[in-house]
């Protein structure tokens, strides 16, 4: 099965420096049909203005994946961590006991990013900060693992949950297929372009709610950047 949810379709609220969208319940948004996918609980497409952010706050018992589409962000957190994320790169934060962390936008540009929070296997555990970058050539025409719960997807960061999240880059008119497992919840987003799943179109920033165990023929209509959850 699978469940189109048209970008138009999703909560909003915009704050002037924070544009945000979300895909799931969150914040002053509520919809009793739309409060998670499996163990995938938040996807808020964000645009952040220049030389804004979000101020210290905390987080516990999440696992935070951050996926910068355009701009950069900056991490400072509790545990003494610091970083800055480009442009189709991750960082992930396991929010353990307890974190707080900060995430500015300090370009003269805006910052897009999805932020996605997936329930952790189990509560509890000490924080933990990390991020890598990820050249698109690597996904041209492929999905790639970007951060990952399982050991055996090397080189992907490691989060604290049976998910893992995907990228792929594809030109117009390529194909690429994926398979989520029986009893297995995915989640899609075309980040740029327009594909089509099966079959049926979706535009960027539309979320694909995807049961497992179907198989998926993924098809370019234009050049497209797309994120994929694989989460219990």
């Amino acid at each position: 099965m699978i469940e189109r949810r048209e970008f138009s379709s999703l909560g909003h609220a915009n704050h002037g420096w924070l544009d945000a969208h979300h895909h799931f319940s969150f914040a002053g948004y509520h919809d009793p049909s739309r409060m998670g996918w499996g163990a995938i609980r938040v996807w808020n497409d964000d645009e952040i203005a220049p030389n804004t952010g979000f101020p210290p706050h905390p987080h516990n018992d999440m696992e935070i994946i951050t996926y910068v589409r355009t701009g950069a962000i900056t991490h400072q957190d509790s545990m003494g961590n610091t970083g800055r994320t480009e442009a189709g790169d991750v960082q992930v934060m396991s929010a353990g006991t307890g974190v707080r962390h900060s995430e500015y936008n300090l370009e003269d540009e805006a910052t897009t990013l999805f932020q996605i929070w997936v329930i952790p296997r189990e509560r509890g555990g000490s924080p933990s900060w990390g991020a890598k970058p990820f050249p698109k050539r690597d996904r041209s025409g492929r999905f790639v693992v970007l951060a990952s719960g399982y050991a055996e997807d090397e080189g992907a960061l490691r989060i604290r949950a049976d998910a893992r999240l995907l990228g792929a880059t594809l030109k117009a008119g390529e194909e690429l297929s994926y398979e989520a497992a029986p009893g297995r919840h995915a989640y899609l987003v075309p980040a740029t372009g327009r594909i089509e799943i099966n079959g049926a179109m979706f535009n960027a920033r539309d979320g694909a709610a995807i049961t497992g165990g179907e198989p998926l023929s993924i098809r370019a209509l234009e050049d497209s950047e797309i994120i994929l959850v694989d989460a219990e």
